[in-house]
């Protein structure tokens, strides 16, 4: 794990999930409620039965990976101590065995009796208890009744209308097989090039698609994630291990919110197949995995409890041995200031660090604020721990204006790697939708690591994953922020797990002439560099008869390569919609993106003063001042394959 790991108290009711209960307020208790956060001062001792807080599959991650089997910060709190809370106050909201504390509503004076109760070691204000809205809201959006989101826009995917367990269950197969007709052959198209970007046919030879691997997945909800005919073969091998509604305190996930049914598309989704017995091609590259469903995030609004929720989440999901965190969340300007994402400020990011101290990979959506005035990435991504992941143009390879960019607050690089930012996916109503947005890209990492985790195996620690990710980067060792280390590949992340990979030949040479430094490109690396074959020879793909479900549809006539439309405020992170239907990606035939020369200049810290992208036209691509480059400053150039850096 980079950098210093940050541990503030710890705690926990049971070993299962907890469950926040109230009781009645104390005599003479005065005042409003407000909310609080109780932090015990130690637990009881390592016992004989302290083991019984973890699964087995949770231990057999731990032994594998060389972790403690069990540490302070997993045993359950004292029980007294949360008792005598619990019967000062309101109510108790969360009960944290990670953290050694309890979070509250309680008056001012309840709250000054709490700091008396023996064990107690601090009562501190906690953030806004009230809802606040999300982002760039906007009145009139999204109209909430009764708990129910309606959408005002037929092409909106979330929050759409809450549809009731038994109307769902009476939908016929054939409603179902119509719904799922509804897509056109760019779609497909897009369908096979989310995947093939992160090497897909890397994986699909070496037997990888997540087998045996735990991934949990936090999100505001899987609505109809249980009957849609993608995730058939999920549920009838049982392979959903566990599911858990964090804000309602039940098992049920699958009403609700819709997000998680087109975030579990990108892991684990399929397209309709030529029968029920075979399978159609995957939308996500961890189609084999086992899931956790954890409901952490409400529906039109964000309040700090979410947070709560997805520290509760992180710890049943360490009980129940997961190998990753997928989350699509991310928090910004509603609780937090820019100075404050580094990912030490807010409860999620040090819940997240938490979770890859347990052996954990955790894999974050970098946030949808590129193009508004936030602009940087949210928390938890923002974590030091966390594989933060941005969006990527399917059409130009190249980020996408909505995706947020980084440094971190303490100038860390942030995002990690990219990802297809705008892809086709599922949806809540049994079908499949074109989609924008980073929580898209996230699990489409996500399931490239999980394929990793299947091949290193279990005893592979989760940091060193995290760094083979991200030294698997098309980019790596050059870097930026708003791409990180660009797409990361399955076959540079086998190579690298095989052993050390052969370094590139150069493809340019730095030119010194007076006062300035020049980039010129080798003759050998202008050459068109070979193609492979177009995407029909998958041994995956279905034949016309098979995909009998496209349907034609006249495409916008945009050259391919051409940038994509996209809405031009993308919703938040967790609450995104369909993306525009006449703005479909122009997608080149795969992967053919022309040849670009990336650069930035850094500081001896790594800290980058600029970055940019260049069309390579022609064998002089780029002329600096040698100013720029002393004084510890450093230039450093990518082009297909190769980094190279000078400094004076």
């Amino acid at each position: 794990m980079r950098g210093q790991v940050y541990v503030f108290g710890v705690l926990l009711l049971g070993c299962l999930a907890p469950r926040p209960g109230r009781s009645q307020v104390a005599p003479g208790a005065t005042g409003s409620s407000n909310r609080y956060w109780v932090a015990f001062c130690d637990k009881a001792p390592l016992g004989p039965r302290a083991a019984r807080c973890l699964s087995p599959a949770a231990l057999a991650r731990r032994r594998a990976q060389g972790l403690p089997l069990l540490e302070a910060t997993d045993l359950p709190v004292r029980p007294a101590y949360v008792a005598a809370v619990r019967a000062h106050v309101d109510t108790l909201t969360v009960v944290s065995r990670w953290l050694n504390g309890a979070a509250c509503r309680a008056t001012p004076a309840q709250a000054a009796a709490l700091r008396q109760l023996p064990g107690v070691a601090e009562v501190r204000a906690w953030p806004l208890a009230q809802r606040l809205l999300p982002a760039r809201y906007k009145a009139g959006s999204d109209k909430v009744n009764q708990g129910r989101e309606t959408k005002t826009s037929p092409t909106a995917s979330w929050p759409g209308p809450a549809v009731s367990a038994a109307a769902a269950s009476a939908a016929s197969p054939a409603a179902a097989a119509s719904r799922a007709a509804f897509v056109s052959p760019a779609d497909y198209l897009l369908a096979r090039q989310q995947t093939a970007a992160l090497g897909r046919a890397e994986l699909r030879r070496a037997g990888l698609a997540g087998k045996g691997v735990r991934v949990a997945v936090f999100d505001v909800g899987f609505r109809g994630l249980d009957r849609h005919p993608a995730f058939a073969g999920l549920f009838r091998e049982g392979r959903v291990a566990g599911t858990y509604d964090f804000l309602k305190n039940r098992p049920d996930v699958f009403l609700g919110g819709a997000h998680g049914t087109e975030v579990m598309g990108c892991l684990a989704g399929r397209l309709p197949g030529p029968d029920s017995l075979r399978p159609g091609p995957a939308l996500g590259l961890a189609p084999a995995a086992t899931y956790l469903l954890a409901r952490t995030e409400g529906l039109a609004s964000e309040r700090f409890s979410e947070e709560e929720a997805w520290l509760r989440a992180a710890e049943w999901a360490d009980q129940q041995g997961a190998d990753i965190i997928s989350s699509s969340l991310a928090y910004t300007e509603q609780r937090y200031f820019p100075e404050q994402m580094d990912g030490r400020h807010s409860l999620v990011g040090r819940a997240a660090t938490l979770a890859a101290r347990k052996g954990m990979l955790v894999v974050s959506a970098a946030g949808n604020d590129g193009d508004d005035d936030w602009v940087r990435i949210g928390t938890p991504a923002d974590a030091d721990s966390v594989l933060a992941v941005g969006g990527l143009d399917p059409a130009t390879g190249l980020h996408v204006s909505f995706s947020s960019v980084g440094p971190s607050a303490d100038r860390r690089l942030k995002p990690d790697l990219s990802a297809f930012g705008i892809v086709l996916t599922t949806t809540a109503g049994g079908g499949y939708e074109r989609v924008e947005g980073t929580s898209f890209a996230a699990p489409l990492v996500a399931g490239l690591a999980a394929c990793a985790r299947q091949a290193a195996g279990r005893a592979l620690p989760a940091m060193q994953l995290y760094r083979q990710l991200r030294e698997a980067g098309e980019l790596f060792p050059y870097y930026d922020y708003a791409h990180g280390y660009g797409r990361p590949g399955a076959g540079r992340l086998l190579a690298r797990q095989r052993g050390p990979v052969p370094t590139p030949e150069p493809t340019f040479d730095f030119v010194t002439h007076d006062s300035l430094v020049a980039v010129v490109l080798r003759p050998a690396a202008t050459l068109p560099p070979a193609r492979p074959l177009p995407l029909l020879a998958d041994d995956d793909e279905l034949s016309v008869e098979a995909a009998s479900w496209l349907r034609p549809t006249e495409e916008a006539a945009r050259p391919p390569g051409s940038p994509t439309p996209t809405r031009a405020s993308v919703a938040p992170v967790g609450q995104e919609q369909a993306a525009p239907a006449d703005a479909a990606p122009a997608l080149p035939p795969y992967p053919s993106y022309p040849a670009r020369l990336y650069w930035h200049l850094a500081s001896a810290r790594g800290v980058l003063r600029r970055y940019e992208v260049r069309a390579a036209t022609q064998r002089l691509v780029l002329q600096l001042p040698r100013r720029l480059a002393r004084g510890g400053d450093v230039l450093r150039v990518y082009y297909q394959g190769y980094t190279g850096t000078y400094s004076e």
